[in-house]
């Protein structure tokens, strides 16, 4: 190859790029949103006795952190973006909003601060998951709640692609295009999670694992939605994985 045909290094566009490309989604089904949310709500209680700080970290465009207000109400919910572009659509759709990233440095926040965090795929995207997982664990309070999601390697649907030769949904080759499987959306995925798996890192991880459910995925076509549903009552198998663990502490 000659100098000609390539680029600068520094010209090259990056991670940091894509994310900030106000192209690329940054929000997730109200499906996966209202799921999650209700089990944070039960997991917190009634805010008029005790009224909880939740950071919902990788908040995106807040569009996630509305749907679930009504079942938040009372509780104060603090977006957390690095994204410029995101926190600047956020702050349309929440009242607190912080930029902070997981990695160089760490999250502009203390130690112990939050009695829960939303994590809602994001950990698919990151490069050093542990790190992330780690910084997490260091916002909460001991006995906190995290309840991550991430779209499931080996939902119904990947089980058979697979076995056709075809490459899963949700995982991705290159940030510039779709190759080998179906859709349309490069989203910067570079981590997938089996069922099994997202519960043993997460343990691996210093978190306890109250349960593992799943979410039905917005992008599947209409006349498969009915099967997506039913697929949910088994997390295995279903679309999104929504995970709730624990900080171990006094109140685990």
């Amino acid at each position: 190859m000659t100098t000609t045909e390539s680029r600068p290094r520094q010209d090259r566009p990056g991670l940091r790029d894509f994310y900030e490309n106000p192209a690329v989604p940054v929000a997730s089904g109200d499906a996966r949103s209202l799921r999650q949310a209700r089990m944070l709500a039960a997991a917190l209680g009634p805010a008029r006795s005790a009224p909880a700080t939740v950071l919902d970290i990788g908040c995106g465009d807040g569009s996630a952190a509305l749907t679930a207000a009504p079942l938040l109400s009372g509780h104060r919910v603090i977006g957390v973006d690095w994204s410029q572009d995101a926190l600047r659509r956020a702050r349309t759709q929440m009242s607190d909003v912080v930029r902070g990233e997981l990695t160089d440095g760490g999250l502009p926040l203390a130690d112990g601060c939050a009695d829960a965090v939303l994590f809602s795929e994001v950990i698919e995207h990151l490069v050093d998951p542990d790190a992330a997982l780690d910084e997490l664990r260091r916002v909460l309070r001991p006995g906190g709640h995290l309840m991550l999601s991430t779209p499931n390697l080996a939902a119904w649907y990947n089980r058979a692609l697979l076995l056709a030769g075809v490459q899963p949904v949700f995982s991705e080759v290159s940030l510039r295009g779709i190759h080998g499987r179906p859709g349309s959306e490069v989203v910067g995925h570079l981590r997938l999670y089996t069922a099994r798996a997202l519960r043993e890192f997460l343990t691996a991880s210093g978190f306890e694992v109250v349960r593992i459910a799943g979410a039905p995925f917005h992008g599947v076509p209409r006349p498969a939605r009915g099967l997506d549903r039913l697929a949910c009552r088994a997390p295995s198998l279903s679309s999104i994985l929504l995970a709730h663990a624990r900080k171990p502490g006094p109140g685990s």
